[in-house]
């Protein structure tokens, strides 16, 4: 089967919910505000203290009032827009380095694919996440 057809297939609200990187190191929970797809960081080995659990602060946020804030909560992807089978137009910011690059993302075989990239899309790196069940 085709990727633009498995792309075809998703619902353009397939992207809601909480996601796993399949490396295990970041949890992200997608949701539609507005027209358009955020993702709020629910935890990532990068951004917690040794204990696992603690958030660390933005310290490398380019914006100085924002470097006391915790990470986790934060709405770091923003801007993300439903177009044909995809979602582009994204920007995602990484605490970690304090920068923030343009992004767009799909689902493929309920994998949900996250590319972040500066400039083009070509060069850029793709993360794979897979549904996160969170306990209630």
């Amino acid at each position: 089967m085709a990727i633009a057809s498995l792309r075809a297939q998703t619902n353009q609200n397939s992207i809601l919910g909480a996601w796993e990187s399949d490396e295990k190191d970041v949890r992200m929970e997608f949701f539609k505000d507005g027209n358009e797809y955020k993702g709020k960081l629910l935890w990532g080995n990068q951004i917690v203290e040794a204990d696992g659990k603690t958030s660390k602060k933005d310290v490398k946020n380019p914006d100085k009032n924002l470097r006391a804030r915790n990470i986790i909560g934060i709405v770091s992807l923003n801007g993300l827009k439903w177009d044909d089978g995809e979602y582009t137009d994204g920007k995602i910011y990484d605490p970690p380095s304090g920068k923030t690059y343009n992004c767009k993302a799909w689902i493929e075989k309920d994998k949900l694919h996250l590319r972040g990239y500066l400039g083009f899309s070509m060069l850029g790196k793709t993360v794979v996440w897979h549904r996160y069940a969170t306990a209630n």
